[in-house]
């Protein structure tokens, strides 16, 4: 733990602040103390730590704004996270997730959620209707499809992040996506001819990142709907500069 404050001093200095970071503490289990921040804690970093499970106690953090599990050992989220119903933003990165809970399905107030450097396979449609979230990074997992799912339709992200996945396959419902204005999918292995056409004339899609997949970037220009979406492109360009 180095000369750094001790967790006793981080859990009253919490008390007071409602904020409370214990990343880089070599701690498996849950210390005792912070059971008494139950009703006080606002934010809570876990990060760079050596959870391999989330402990039960946690269910009674209901007042949790953001929580940050970043660089642990766990294989799974608890379903009781859907209980924290607060939370604004949810962070777990670099992980050994291979799926999600369906319940986070009811945190209507997240508006980032972070699981980069995973192992998810499938595409978190619980995610979707969550009108709030802006912000969605799977980048870095095993996904290998966008299924053709119209519950799609209801993610309400203003940026989806699927870099570094193994994706062959795209979603025509991700056109239908009300807020998405920039996609992420570089690296993975989408042909051209699995890119939809609504993706570029009839979404609001206006960034769409796809370097590293199994055709050459200029090759979108081939593709109908590729003037729209430029349109789309330089407008927000200008809007910019």
């Amino acid at each position: 733990m180095g000369n750094g404050p001790s967790i006793k001093e981080h859990v009253e200095t919490a008390s007071k602040t409602g904020v409370l970071g214990l990343s880089h503490k070599k701690l498996s289990s849950f210390p005792p103390s912070l059971k008494q921040l139950a009703d006080i804690l606002r934010t809570l970093d876990l990060s760079d730590n050596c959870f391999s499970v989330l402990p039960s106690e946690m269910e009674n953090f209901r007042n949790l704004k953001h929580l940050k599990l970043d660089k642990n050992s766990l294989r799974n989220l608890p379903s009781f996270l859907g209980k924290l119903v607060k939370l604004e933003s949810l962070s777990v990165r670099d992980n050994h997730l291979t799926e999600l809970p369906v319940t986070l399905s009811a945190l209507k107030n997240l508006k980032e959620a972070h699981f980069s450097g995973n192992k998810l396979q499938e595409f978190p449609l619980m995610l979707c209707g969550l009108r709030h979230l802006d912000m969605l990074d799977l980048s870095r997992n095993s996904i290998t499809k966008v299924v053709n799912d119209p519950n799609l339709a209801t993610l309400h992200v203003i940026e989806l992040n699927l870099n570094q996945n193994q994706i062959s396959e795209l979603s025509e419902y991700l056109a239908k996506c009300p807020r998405l204005r920039t996609l992420r999918l570089e690296e993975n292995c989408l042909p051209l001819t699995a890119i939809p056409r609504c993706l570029l004339d009839e979404s609001n899609i206006s960034l769409l990142a796809i370097d590293g997949n199994l055709f050459a970037p200029k090759n979108l220009m081939e593709v109908e709907g590729y003037e729209k979406y430029m349109e789309r492109y330089t407008e927000v360009k200008k809007k910019l500069s």
